[in-house]
């Protein structure tokens, strides 16, 4: 009994001791592990790996050349890309939103074309590439031009607003002058440049008249006002006028003899820089220019036109009582000398009712940009426009119009290498009498004025004007 006891103890005793070495060799710390104890290559992993790196290094061969090229600049079988796609594509550089826009549409085209060829519709990438690049240089030449455009307009708009800024301030000429002996087509003229192209003419204006029916554009106040000035000394607008001092005009108005109240709406109107581009029109401004630019502020331009003389002596002979051609064709000479003496140092444009009436839309348009651009007149706000003009003139109204009969083309005269003739014309004087003589001879001194007109002789500092 106490044997078998004993042992049993001695058993159980061992058992716990050996517990006990495993609980304290679990609890000890184990410094000495290392991540590369998990790693372990056995012979299949090896042969894997190995297997894998030779694979890599013959892709790598084989791919190397196509590694070393650079970008090719052609098709296999299709031949090498149209250069403007290789000259201007890479380079372009899109600067907007809309530009972007543009070019992904053009993109996008492109594909939906080569989408095309893929599905067999018999369409070559070199004809798709041709009608890209077609395209893509008319989208830039396109664009190109609106952009040349928009910069051209701003150019214009910033002369026009250096022009009207200059004006504006009084450096440079407000508005012009349109000077022309009665009967000339000057209010033909002053109508369509204010009517078509905008220029101002204030008011209150003389009202139509069955001689003109289509208005006169004088204003009231200057038109009484001239005739102050020229009636203090005597002087009506179809007599004496040529007698007239613009500077005794000065001077009566210094000392009271003349009073400036009718003229003093029209020139303040025309001192104003506000209603710049202005014109001012009337025919006695022929005679009376020079005493009004001394009283205005800034210098105005000068517009002259002419029309032939006898044209313009029958148009007054017709409209007045006991008014002989010879006075007409007198009148005719005064006026027009007076108004390229008295004009002489101003900026000067000159037409004629004949160049008017051939091509109103461009010479209407010529006089305007030549006062605009040579005598720096503000630029007005219109355009002359067709439908204007055939609205504004009408042959039929031109008075005094003449077409000479077979029996009237005798050639009297030539000038001007022949280009400028003087006809013979029936008169209503007795043939061989001292009217008759008179008449002929002041004829001919207006129709060889006339002819300088058109040379351009008579527009010269040194012509020689008839003593009359």
């Amino acid at each position: 009994m106490d044997l078998t006891i004993a042992s049993g103890s001695v058993r159980s005793s061992n058992v716990s001791g050996k517990k006990d070495k495993r609980k304290k060799r679990s609890t000890r710390p184990r410094n000495d592990q290392r991540f590369a104890d998990y790693i372990v290559f056995g012979l299949q992993a090896t042969w894997c790996l190995g297997l894998f790196v030779i694979c890599y290094a013959v892709v790598l061969i084989i791919l190397w050349p196509l590694l070393k090229t650079s970008t090719p600049k052609s098709l296999i079988n299709e031949g090498p890309l149209p250069p403007d796609v290789i000259k201007h594509v890479p380079h372009q550089k899109i600067t907007n939103t809309d530009e972007q826009n543009k070019w992904g549409e053009m993109a996008s085209t492109v594909r939906k074309r080569l989408q095309q060829f893929r599905l067999g519709r018999g369409v070559t990438d070199a004809q798709l590439l041709d009608e890209a690049a077609a395209e893509f240089e008319s989208r830039r030449k396109q664009h190109q031009e609106a952009l040349a455009q928009v910069a051209a307009q701003q150019k214009e708009q910033d002369e026009v607003d250096k022009k009207n800024a200059k004006a504006a301030e009084g450096h440079e000429r407000n508005g012009f002058v349109v000077l022309g002996m009665h009967r000339s087509g000057t209010s033909m003229l002053a109508g369509l440049l204010h009517q078509s192209a905008g220029y101002q003419v204030g008011g209150p204006l003389i009202g139509s008249a069955f001689d003109n029916e289509k208005g006169f554009f004088e204003r009231v106040d200057i038109v009484l006002q001239n005739d102050e000035f020229m009636a203090k000394q005597g002087i009506w607008w179809s007599a004496n006028v040529i007698n007239y001092d613009w500077e005794r005009a000065i001077k009566d108005m210094e000392d009271g003899i003349v009073k400036f109240t009718k003229g003093k709406p029209g020139l303040k109107f025309l001192d104003d820089p506000k209603n710049a581009p202005w014109l001012q029109k009337d025919p006695r401004m022929c005679i009376t220019l020079k005493t009004w630019v001394a009283l205005m502020k800034t210098e105005p331009a000068v517009l002259f036109t002419y029309r032939h003389p006898l044209e313009v002596a029958l148009s007054l002979h017709k409209r007045e009582k006991n008014f002989p051609l010879e006075r007409g064709l007198r009148l005719w000479i005064v006026y027009n000398m007076r108004a390229i003496q008295n004009s002489k140092g101003l900026c000067m444009v000159t037409s004629s009712n004949d160049a008017i009436l051939a091509d109103p839309v461009r010479e209407i348009q010529r006089i305007s940009d030549e006062l605009t651009y040579t005598c720096g007149v503000p630029e007005p706000p219109d355009r002359i426009k067709q439908e204007d003009v055939d609205e504004f003139i009408d042959p039929k109204l031109q008075h005094g119009k003449k077409e000479l009969s077979k029996e009237e083309k005798r050639v009297l005269e030539t000038y001007n290498n022949g280009e400028c003739k003087v006809y013979s014309y029936t008169s209503e004087e007795e043939e061989g009498s001292a009217e008759f003589r008179r008449e002929h001879e002041i004829y001919q001194l207006a129709m060889k004025i006339y002819c300088d007109f058109q040379s351009g002789e008579a527009y010269k500092d040194d012509y020689k004007w008839p003593r009359i």
